[in-house]
């Protein structure tokens, strides 16, 4: 079974009336928006995807982005909030005496998810930002429910003179913004470029130590 067809079998194992022309047009609804973008995906794509007529989503979906709600708001309840926090607590968790040790486990562990749900990801990274329904389920499926559990780690390492007396909210902006662009580049947008990703792995987590180290007194 694909990673699509597990993801599709989570979104709907609460929709036991679904019909199965609804399940094709939100698997074909999920790969050309995962492709193409929300904006320049038409439900005409869609539907000759999915095998039906054009009218066939329309009676299910009053718009284009009612079928696009249909599939993220859900799954960031139900599949990403649920996966990317139970498996992200593996290493938020764990206590990792050096935040050089620490950000290597949330890279591996990143990367992993990123592979396992690159589709939808996709789609949540395109049309969150533009969506403010989709960015008020993100907010509270997952950023506050990390967001605490971030700021004690950050605080742990402060005590411990391994970062900089800065605000942990600023700490995780710039910590995050090396990782997420290092996962995005491999995954996203250049996954067939040859290279060591052990090495550029390394390459950011020394980026990210040396930027927040305090400066030798």
């Amino acid at each position: 079974m694909s990673e699509q067809s597990d993801f599709l079998d989570i979104l709907l194992e609460n929709h036991e009336n679904m019909t199965e022309k609804q399940k094709k047009i939100l698997e074909a609804a999920v790969e050309t928006f995962s492709e193409k973008g929300y904006a320049a995906t038409s439900t005409s794509e869609i539907a000759k995807k999915a095998g039906v007529a054009e009218g066939t989503i329309f009676r299910h979906y009053k718009t284009k982005k009612d079928l696009l709600l249909s599939i993220v708001a859900p799954t960031m309840a139900k599949l990403l909030a649920p996966f990317f926090i139970r498996d992200f607590n593996k290493v938020l968790l764990n206590d990792y005496g050096d935040f050089e040790d620490f950000l290597r486990a949330v890279i591996i562990n990143r990367m992993e998810f990123a592979k396992k749900h690159m589709p939808i990801l996709k789609i949540c990274l395109q049309e969150i930002p533009f969506h403010p329904e989709l960015k008020n389920q993100f907010i509270e499926h997952v950023f506050n429910k990390l967001i605490g559990r971030f700021k004690y780690i950050v605080e742990s390492y402060q005590k411990k003179g391994q970062i900089i007396d800065i605000p942990p909210t600023s700490v995780m902006r710039l910590s995050a913004s090396a990782i997420i662009g290092f996962i995005l580049a491999r995954t996203l947008l250049v996954p067939e470029s040859e290279w060591d990703d052990e090495q550029e792995m390394e390459r950011t987590i020394r980026f990210v130590v040396k930027g927040l180290s305090p400066d030798p007194k």
